[in-house]
């Protein structure tokens, strides 16, 4: 892995976060990886992607709660695997860099390609674009958002509060 991501990955699951691994890669290096950086658990499962097509759509939506690495898939498997967590009820957002990554990156409700290494297709798939390539910059874009959702909120509870006293003043005034 990268410089970064197993933290990244730790500050995620601290944050309410879930982290899924997919790859094309064997199902032993998936585990692997997985596991180095954190993901994979005494009760996680790893699915590849023969099991996956003989998946129905409601048994693989059910089974996402427990999978944490996907290997051996097709970008129809990705597409699949998406559709598997929003009918979880699962905000996804999707991290890819090439062609193969574009039908799941527009299907996910934030695509995120790779601005550098990352194709045209699939930069013009996602909705946001990373300029620096590194997987700690959705982290810092997480925490950031989070704190600017947290400011909105607090002050329209501001705004709701004053203007609720105006309009008392001005009911009571009336009445």
């Amino acid at each position: 892995p990268a410089p970064g991501v197993k933290e990244t990955i730790r500050i995620f699951r601290e944050a309410g976060i879930r982290t899924v691994m997919i790859t094309g890669d064997q199902r032993l290096t998936a585990e692997a990886v997985a596991r180095d950086l954190g993901i994979l658990g005494p009760e996680d499962e790893v699915l590849d992607g023969r099991e996956l097509h003989r998946l129905p759509d409601e048994e693989l939506a059910e089974r996402v709660t427990r999978v944490v690495a996907f290997s051996r898939v097709s970008p129809e498997d990705k597409l699949k695997i998406v559709t598997a967590y929003q009918r979880q009820g699962e905000i996804v957002a999707m991290l890819g860099d090439g062609v193969n990554d574009a039908a799941a990156l527009k299907k996910a409700d934030v695509g995120v390609a790779m601005g550098i290494a990352g194709t045209d297709v699939a930069k013009e798939a996602s909705a946001i674009v990373l300029q620096d390539d590194r997987f700690p910059t959705i982290g810092a874009a997480v925490e950031e958002g989070r704190v600017v959702f947290d400011n909105i909120r607090k002050f329209v509870f501001y705004l709701f509060s004053c203007n609720l006293a105006e309009v008392l003043v001005l009911l009571g005034a009336a009445i």
